[in-house]
């Protein structure tokens, strides 16, 4: 079922979204001239839980959607950095918390049909305030702590929307701690 892939092109290269354009022939035997890939390093995100039982979200202004989101704490793999690795600095960076006991949960796709990168999902339990938040000077982050009652009602009410996060948090819930 691979397709064979003709011809490629990028169409423009930036440090967080690169555009291609490929050429490519089905196994049918139809070729389709215009299928365009979107590149992205591969992201983690992090469900923390604190010694006391809150999980730490962060929340903050999603231009594209207009809306002042409540999120799980995520970022970009740097290249060369293990998942993990890049998880652990993140969340140090964006909330302040760190330490704690870490396990890689599950890996999923944006949307594999177009994009081709992985987001990567931990959970850290136990984690604890260790330093102040060291943002990028065009992240504007508050840090939120949400019971585990409060995050299941924002599940349910739709409040969060956030497809990558909304995965491992009902897994989470379904699997971890059973609702």
């Amino acid at each position: 079922m691979r397709w064979k892939t003709l011809k490629s092109e990028y169409v423009f290269r930036r440090p967080w979204l690169t555009a291609r354009r490929d050429v490519v022939q089905l196994p049918n035997g139809e070729i389709n001239d215009e299928f365009y890939v979107l590149e992205y390093p591969d992201w983690i995100n992090v469900i923390a839980i604190t010694d006391d039982s809150h999980f730490v979200f962060v929340r903050q202004y999603r231009y594209a959607l207009d809306l002042d989101s409540v999120e799980l704490c995520a970022g970009v793999v740097e290249p060369g950095e293990d998942p993990i690795d890049g998880a652990k600095r993140e969340l140090l960076e964006e909330t302040g918390y760190g330490s704690g006991e870490w396990q890689e949960f599950m890996t999923i796709g944006q949307n594999p049909s177009t994009c081709n990168n992985l987001t990567h999902c931990f959970i850290a339990t136990g984690v604890k305030k260790l330093q102040g938040q060291h943002l990028d000077r065009t992240e504007d982050i508050d840090v939120v702590l949400l019971t585990r009652d409060q995050v299941l009602e924002m599940l349910n009410s739709g409040e969060l929307k956030q497809a990558l996060m909304l995965a491992p948090l009902w897994r989470y819930f379904a699997t971890v701690d059973k609702l």
